[in-house]
């Protein structure tokens, strides 16, 4: 991208938004690239979006009218991934979200750091842990509301993230959460960390964008015109009618839609990017704000005073649920990789279901020579009608359709489908609550149940993980802005307390 203007780095470094610095035709530049970008990287992971639309009418068990073997013919949804993804929630939130202590600090490694200082880096530790914990169950009243989302959403989908930031307005940091259909990248990205760029998908309000510009982090140039109906992508379309939402024609509170995108650009003209968060209204690419993402504390140089490396802030963490063995971003859920699964044992219902009718209901061929009124006949029980042929003639004229019962073999089929597909989520009897035999000793039940909870192991291990980056941000956030001293329901806490970095967190 190449730029007219060349800006001084500590103009850059100082401005609450660098849109006033540029001119119109470096700024429709930007908002081009960002634009004309993020649409290279959604149509990238294009092919996950499709598996993922799938999986959420799995889950939601979507009921569609179906016209073959005939009009609206069974059409039941086995709910396999559901029963996945409530197993999963219900063991991961009480485990990871417990009600009093989110926050703990690995003792041994700070105290290591001075032993003859051990009381008062205890008192730190009790303090930051108090502070912390509070923060994030009190303070920040969404927080456990939007994990609770992240644990619901990530067995399906297989990711989920939660952006952190610190709330200006609210004066505390903030998690919230971030669906995948709304963080776009690259699909053959490695990880958050390398990523050249990541957009985040905002709908605002207009009282949303107002304020932003009244505060002064948004330009004043972005006029707010009446909102048409948001053009949603396939896996937005597919969530909204598994849910029975349906936007009208045109709505005046029909919310804008900005991408807010964290990339690398060279503002100063040295040859080396820097980070940035630009946001762009997507309709018109008018860029609306663009503020640096590091501090002069990130940058490290060399003897000549050029910049040698710039680590950004991280805002997003990803919660992941099973890597993608074909290395892409995007991580696989219930919803994938039960999808062909659970589609075979709805086919196998369904057929089962429709011979079913079939046998119960079936009807056949009638000759000629039958002297009987036309029309459809119910029979009601106990019931006898009278027709103008006789009994014999009934019988050579009547031709039943040759209907089978229900196959013994396709039921025996989805039997070992759903054993298998329980054998994948660790949904067994003994795992849901169900008695397992009556005379089946206790160790062995417990046996049966821990081995049960393995399955779910690694998978608890990587959320966990995941909740570690979120918590060491909100330390990062309480480092650049915590006030001197803070009051709060359990104690205090000095902004000095957060000097050291956040491995022991």
């Amino acid at each position: 991208m190449e730029l007219d203007v060349k800006l001084n780095i500590n103009k850059l470094l100082e401005s609450p938004n660098i849109v006033e610095l540029l001119e119109e035709k470096d700024l429709n530049t930007i908002g081009y690239h960002v634009i004309n970008e993020y649409n290279l990287d959604k149509e990238s992971r294009s092919q996950w979006e499709k598996r993922v639309e799938n999986a959420m009418k799995l889950a939601l068990q979507v009921s569609e009218a179906k016209s073959f073997p005939w009009t609206n013919a069974s059409n039941i949804k086995f709910p396999l991934v559901t029963i996945a993804a409530l197993q999963f929630h219900s063991r991961a939130y009480p485990a990871l979200v417990p009600s009093d202590q989110i926050v703990k600090v690995d003792y041994d490694s700070s105290m290591s750091l001075d032993p003859r200082a051990s009381k008062e880096i205890e008192d730190r530790n009790k303090r930051v842990e108090k502070h912390m914990s509070y923060q994030l169950l009190k303070q920040d009243e969404c927080w456990e509301s939007e994990m609770d989302k992240v644990l619901i959403t990530v067995p399906i989908v297989g990711c989920a993230f939660k952006k952190t930031y610190w709330d200006f307005n609210e004066d505390h940091p903030v998690s919230e959460n971030v669906l995948a259909k709304d963080f776009v990248v690259s699909y053959w990205t490695k990880n958050l960390k390398d990523c050249n760029r990541q957009s985040h998908v905002l709908y605002l309000s207009v009282n949303d964008v107002l304020s932003r510009q009244r505060r002064g982090i948004w330009t004043d140039d972005f006029k707010i015109r009446p909102q048409q109906t948001i053009q949603e992508g396939d896996l937005g379309q597919a969530q909204d009618e598994a849910q029975g939402v349906y936007q009208p024609q045109s709505d005046p509170g029909t919310p804008f839609e900005f991408i807010e995108q964290h990339r690398w650009e060279d503002l100063d003209g040295d040859g080396f990017k820097e980070p940035y968060i630009i946001t762009v209204h997507k309709d018109t690419r008018k860029v609306v704000r663009i503020v640096a993402n590091y501090f002069e504390t990130s940058i490290k140089r060399n003897d000549k005073n050029e910049i040698l490396n710039i680590k950004p802030e991280s805002y997003f963490t990803k919660y992941s649920f099973i890597p993608s063995p074909d290395g892409g971003f995007y991580d696989i859920g219930f919803g994938i990789l039960l999808g062909p699964l659970n589609e075979s044992i709805n086919t196998i219902i369904n057929q089962l279901v429709d011979a079913g009718t079939m046998a119960n209901t079936a009807g056949g061929f009638l000759s000629r020579g039958i002297k009987i009124r036309g029309g459809n006949y119910n029979f009601a029980p106990m019931e006898w009608k009278h027709v103008d042929s006789t009994g014999e003639d009934l019988a050579k004229g009547i031709y039943p359709l040759p209907v089978r019962e229900p196959s013994q073999v396709l039921y025996t089929l989805l039997t070992t489908l759903v054993n298998y597909g329980e054998r994948i989520v660790g949904s067994t009897d003994i795992m849901v609550g169900e008695n397992v035999g009556q005379n089946t000793p206790a160790e062995t039940s417990r046996t049966m149940a821990e081995q049960g909870m393995k399955v779910f192991a690694g998978i608890f291990k990587r959320t966990y993980r995941a909740l570690n980056e979120e918590i060491r941000k909100v330390y990062r956030l309480n480092q650049l802005y915590l006030p001197e001293e803070t009051k709060f329901a359990g104690g205090g806490v000095l902004a000095t307390d957060y000097q050291d970095n956040s491995t022991d967190i």
